[in-house]
């Protein structure tokens, strides 16, 4: 699968400590836009109908038993049809030492190669991971991010309704500002949400009257934090007298962003609503539904038992 996203090989060099045996142009050069890995057992037996040479190719140890007990010959042959596919990169896992010929056709045909201590199966898992995160499906929402009593809370608004100055008054009650104004949102995973500040106003914070904020310096390190998991999304708007809000809490309302629904709470701003408190509340709720207890569907069940 291709991602429209990419990012240079040398940044998994330098994340893995990848040990490099063949790199015929600089890591830079060389792009990954694919978050998925393969195993090229198929490929070195000699089926290459299916192959994605746009994926990482991992020979891990079984591989390296399979090649090794070929004649020179036929191991020179399977080599040289592999490498003549390009892939993107081949990692050796293990420390396994390459063939001679692996070295020769890496170069020949300018494929990357590649060698890590670590075994097969761990490093698959944490290469597909960080691909993950790298690659994934994102927007840019205008809102602020914070994390408050470990729930990810998305706080969206019409500018001016006092998003930023919420979050400050969340972030003295000790919780963490992860982002403010533009929200970089990743689907990591289908059932997964992420969100981080662009690197330009990461911890950084915007509060009309005053100016920017630097939340980092001013309230110190624990009142930041890079990422956090997106758990649920509050909707600031106006008071409207004429409107009818939810009173119980019964009907569960969602957003959805980049194909995942969100829980979503809808909270009209009215003079004298201490927001912050409000806030805290709903974090807490969220994480007692996720617990298996609704409050709501408990107190309803209580009024029909009278």
């Amino acid at each position: 699968m291709k991602s429209k996203y990419s990012i240079p090989l040398n940044s998994l060099i330098g994340e893995f400590q990848l040990e490099q045996l063949v790199m015929p142009k600089t890591g830079t050069e060389i792009l990954v836009s694919s978050p998925e890995v393969d195993r090229p057992g198929l490929a070195l037996s000699g089926y290459v109908d299916s192959f994605e040479p746009l994926r990482i190719q991992i020979i891990g140890r079984a591989e390296h038993i399979y090649l090794s007990g070929l004649d020179d010959g036929e191991r020179s042959r399977r080599l040289d049809k592999f490498f003549s596919l390009k892939p993107v990169a081949v990692v050796l896992t293990s420390s396994n030492e390459p063939q001679q010929a692996m070295l020769t056709f890496a170069e020949q045909y300018g494929v990357p190669l590649l060698r890590t201590a670590e075994r097969t199966s761990a490093f698959m898992a944490s290469i597909i991971a960080s691909l993950n995160q790298s690659l994934a499906p994102r927007i840019t929402r205008h809102g602020v991010l914070v994390e408050v009593y470990g729930e990810g809370m998305l706080i969206l608004g019409d500018s001016g309704i006092g998003k930023s100055e919420t979050a400050i008054e969340l972030v003295k009650r000790g919780h963490r500002l992860v982002a403010d104004d533009a929200v970089e949102i990743k689907r990591v995973s289908a059932k997964t949400l992420v969100g981080s500040a662009p690197e330009l106003i990461r911890y950084y914070i915007e509060l009309r009257g005053i100016g920017i904020v630097d939340v980092r310096r001013l309230f110190g390190m624990g009142s930041v934090k890079a990422t956090e998991r997106i758990d649920i999304v509050i909707n600031l708007e106006p008071w409207d007298s004429e409107k009818m809000y939810d009173r119980f809490g019964l009907d569960e309302e969602y957003v959805n962003i980049l194909g995942i629904n969100v829980p979503s709470i809808t909270i009209p701003v009215h003079p004298g609503r201490n927001l912050a408190i409000i806030l805290e509340t709903a974090a807490m709720n969220n994480r007692q539904k996720k617990m298996g207890y609704n409050t709501a569907e408990e107190f309803n069940k209580r009024l029909m038992e009278q």
